[in-house]
């Protein structure tokens, strides 16, 4: 595809056309790198996306639970 770069302020801007866009999975953050004398974009995936997707967080168990509880008020002797 051959397009123009416009004027954008004191830069130069590409219009990227919403099917490119969709077909690389790209979405408001993009990676720009130079690689060589091309310019390289590609798509920012957050690694940790959707970790919490579905967390339910009453069903956490309380890992100190099970310990008994000292009820007794005297000092520890070490």
């Amino acid at each position: 595809m051959r397009t123009i770069l416009r004027k954008v302020g004191n830069s130069r801007g590409v219009i990227i056309p919403a099917a490119l866009l969709a077909a690389c999975e790209m979405a408001d953050e993009v990676d720009i790198r130079l690689e060589g004398k091309s310019l390289v974009i590609v798509p920012v995936h957050s690694p940790r996306t959707g970790w919490f997707v579905g967390y339910k967080p009453e069903a956490d168990v309380e890992p100190l639970a099970a310990l008994p509880v000292d009820d007794s008020t005297e000092e520890w002797a070490w």
